[in-house]
């Protein structure tokens, strides 16, 4: 990524000259011919070098480094995304965003809702299932499980066969290396952070082709993917997957639709009509067999009814 001297220096001084010193905790002092911060006022909130700074706004300045861009930032009291702005002028990935956690909005547990004839789930980026529609639950059923411990995707892939058995057997390794991939993605992204590395063990201490595959080092984020679900009522379905943005950079998005030209439509019609007849039987759930459906969006924290 390559950095806009120009641009940046067009940015530093904007930024600079919509502040005043009270904005930032400094004296007003004597009258000034200029509106906003002195450079020299900059430099003593950011600590760096007057002549450092100088150069940045004169377009000649070298590449800061992410730890300047930082001190910058908080100078020159940027938002989040002014800051991530200010990264890529200078040729820098902006650091990651505020984490959700299991957190939802109010706004995406009632999309959900309104998605009643398309699968859906929220996700984090670790792959934790924190909610998902009815008719995802009775396409998946207890494959995704919203209980604690037993919510992560990619633990129960690598430690409970029952989960393996609703996807086609000719796709499960492919499987293994996405799942692997994608969170591999997603602790760089984290800065190797506590629950990622706890994750990361927790997998590896019960999977030696977990193991395996983490030592491959492959790294790939999953935005879209076509799979196929074998369902005990209507047998496989065709799907296709896409990731779609949420708000926060640790929580996905991810609807299934029916690819053009198949059977998948009907299919997930069938589901969603009786679904709640045919799935919840308590014994089904516990046997592993895709489970059963409320009628109402379910997540970590409830129904998104009344939400």
């Amino acid at each position: 990524m390559d950095m806009d001297r120009r641009e940046l220096a067009d940015f530093l001084r904007r930024c600079r000259e919509r502040l005043s010193p009270q904005d930032v905790g400094l004296p007003a002092g004597a009258r000034r011919r200029t509106p906003g911060l002195r450079r020299e006022e900059v430099v003593q909130l950011a600590g760096m070098s007057a002549d450092y700074y100088i150069r940045l706004e004169q377009a000649r300045g070298p590449q800061p480094s992410v730890q300047m861009l930082g001190a910058l930032a908080r100078a020159l009291r940027l938002s989040e995304d002014e800051r991530d702005h200010l990264h890529l002028l200078a040729g820098h990935r902006p650091p990651a965003g505020r984490q959700a956690g299991d957190h939802i909005r109010p706004a995406l547990l009632h999309l959900l809702d309104q998605l009643r004839d398309t699968p859906a789930q929220i996700i984090s980026d670790l792959g934790d299932l924190l909610a998902q529609n009815a008719v995802a639950t009775a396409l998946f059923g207890s494959v995704c499980s919203l209980r604690e411990g037993e919510r992560n995707v990619v633990l129960r892939w690598f430690t409970d066969p029952t989960v393996r058995r609703a996807y086609a057997a000719e796709e499960r390794d492919h499987w293994s290396r996405v799942h692997v991939a994608d969170l591999r993605a997603a602790v760089v992204r984290r800065s190797n952070d506590a629950a990622s590395r706890a994750l990361v063990a927790r997998i590896a201490a019960a999977s030696e082709e977990f193991g395996r595959l983490w030592e491959l080092h492959e790294v790939a984020v999953r935005r879209t993917s076509r799979m196929s679900v074998v369902h005990p009522v209507t047998g496989p379905i065709s799907l296709d997957c896409e990731a779609l943005l949420t708000p926060t950079e640790d929580q996905r998005l991810l609807i299934f639709t029916p690819p053009p030209g198949t059977s998948a439509a009907g299919q997930l019609e069938l589901l969603r009509v009786v679904g709640t007849e045919r799935f919840d039987s308590p014994d089904r759930r516990s046997t592993g067999t895709i489970g059963t459906t409320t009628g109402t969006t379910t997540s970590t924290t409830g129904t998104a009814t009344g939400r």
